[in-house]
């Protein structure tokens, strides 16, 4: 299986030239889950936001299916990915009109899902279908984790980047985005120091002062 993601040797600066990432080598096939793990300010969403683009890289090479990440590159990435952090911005008015957002722009406006599709959606991930009229502002941060999720499922992502995206999961909710995650089709690279969220990943980077320390694979065949 090939390699969707590779960072080879990647070092990344702040403004200031403090190193917050330093020679960081790793890859991940499809279909892989693979979990950041480490203290505050060892790197972890650093490795998110520099794979998406925001980080501008000192040295070293991100490749995305192959391809450097450039200029040219960066849209396909982010076309594919769906980024998801504590706070999701679902940037609407109405759980509706935050669920349909992405399909008023040029690139999916052919593709706006049916009602049905999102009604199955929701049930997936545990919301009732009268979240749909609810106001974004009045909604609890776990069910804005949920919705910006079923964004991407609705989207066709294949690609999540994820940071503590369990944080403001109850049990029962968590349940069912872990079981959304389970699909091998889906590849996951995380951030997250959720029990449970780590022993359904197949591989465990932990990170420290930029550099990973130890990576950790786990046979869930």
């Amino acid at each position: 299986m090939s390699d969707i993601i590779q960072f080879n040797q990647v070092t990344v600066l702040t403004p200031q030239s403090k190193t917050i990432l330093s020679g960081i080598t790793f890859a991940l096939q499809t279909g892989a889950k693979v979990a950041l793990c480490g203290k505050s300010g060892s790197g972890k969403s650093t490795v998110l936001k520099t794979l998406l683009g925001l980080h501008p890289i000192a040295s070293g090479t991100v490749y995305y299916q192959g391809s450097p990440l450039n200029a040219s590159t960066l849209p396909t990435i982010r076309s594919q990915a769906a980024y998801i952090g504590q706070e999701p911005v679902l940037a609407a008015d109405t759980v509706r009109q935050a669920l349909l957002l992405p399909f008023q722009f040029k690139a999916h406006r052919n593709h706006a899902p049916t009602e049905t599709q999102i009604s199955a959606v929701l049930e997936r991930l545990h919301l009732h279908p009268a979240i749909l009229e609810q106001e974004c502002q009045r909604i609890s941060g776990g069910e804005k984790q949920r919705i910006a999720l079923a964004r991407g499922l609705l989207l066709g992502k294949s690609l999540y980047l994820l940071d503590e995206v369990t944080s403001a999961l109850d049990p029962e909710s968590k349940h069912a985005v872990l079981k959304v995650f389970a699909d091998p089709s889906l590849t996951v690279l995380s951030v997250t120091h959720d029990a449970d969220w780590l022993a359904q990943c197949t591989r465990i980077l932990e990170l420290e002062h930029g550099s990973i320390i130890k990576d950790t694979h786990h046979d869930h065949a």
